[in-house]
């Protein structure tokens, strides 16, 4: 998170577009708004557009504005994003969603900075800071010719990753305790203590859903506790992120040793990133060596 913050810090005040990867929940939007506030534009707009949550007829809508009676239900002129965001910031979420058309589409308005509202002839010039975020494994679309090379190259001047919350240590203790702070405050109870138990299983959940689900997680504790003190019985992990198959493997008839629920696990991140090491040590919070020691202590 570290280097994280010295990118914010270096590229806030440039005119770069960003590109912000990362799993749901790691906080993406949150840097694109301090990205924001820290930039010359912070007193202009910051405008979102959710991408997953528009379709091929509402996109260039949405995106570019429309004229009057340019459609069935156009029934008044209607100011698309980008103008929406002049002299702001435009944050283009879940980039990794859209259509090739639509990423065609994205790519000449980029290329030209204007854009053309639907019914319109007339090219209307942009002035924004673009940042796009995607959890989508974008430069593999682009290797599969789902995603356009041309288009990532005008979204990525910089790119900024976010680590996964399992990644980042005692971090989950630091927002585990922000957050207990700001519910405690928002229900008007007391501020809670966190059992050192309590800390441990905080601290050993892998967090699947991430910082998101960290949040539900304590806020529901703080609603739901009987004390001020928060012990292990008051935090229930969301079953939406369960990961069943993960589940079904671990169910044993006797007792559950500690190296198996490892060894599953190293099969399991190994599986999942076909068999590249590097990418399944990262998951897992270990060097490329210390995986190896393990493959090995597990015969694997």
């Amino acid at each position: 998170m570290q280097e994280v913050f010295h990118k914010i810090e270096k590229v806030a005040p440039t005119e770069a577009n960003i590109l912000l990867l990362g799993e749901n929940g790691t906080g993406k939007e949150l840097v694109a708004k301090a990205l924001h506030q820290r930039s010359a534009r912070a007193a202009r707009p910051f405008v979102t557009a959710d991408l997953a949550a528009m379709s091929e007829g509402i996109f260039e809508s949405e995106l570019f504005g429309h004229k009057k009676g340019s459609f069935t239900d156009a029934r008044e002129d209607r100011v698309g994003r980008f103008a929406a965001a002049s002299g702001g910031t435009l944050f283009l979420d879940e980039i990794g969603n859209i259509s090739l058309a639509q990423q065609a589409k994205l790519l000449t308005a980029l290329q030209n900075r204007e854009v053309i509202p639907l019914g319109s002839n007339v090219p209307l010039p942009i002035d924004i800071r673009l940042i796009s975020a995607t959890n989508a494994p974008l430069y593999e679309l682009a290797a599969q010719q789902r995603f356009r090379k041309d288009l990532i190259y005008r979204l990525n001047t910089v790119e900024i990753t976010l680590p996964p919350l399992r990644a980042r240590g005692d971090d989950v203790l630091l927002l585990a305790r922000h957050f207990a702070g700001l519910y405690a405050a928002r229900n008007r109870k007391p501020l809670p203590e966190f059992e050192p138990a309590t800390l441990q299983k905080l601290r050993q959940h892998s967090w699947p859903g991430n910082v998101r689900e960290l949040q539900h997680t304590v806020e529901r504790a703080v609603i739901l506790a009987d004390s001020p003190t928060l012990r292990p019985q008051d935090f229930h992990f969301s079953a939406m992120e369960t990961d069943g198959s993960a589940a079904a493997e671990l169910k044993h008839e006797g007792p559950l040793q500690l190296s198996e629920v490892e060894k599953h696990t190293i099969l399991r991140v190994i599986e999942r990133h076909h068999g590249n090491i590097t990418k399944a040590a990262k998951e897992l919070g270990l060097t490329r060596t210390a995986l190896y020691r393990r493959l090995e202590k597990h015969d694997l």
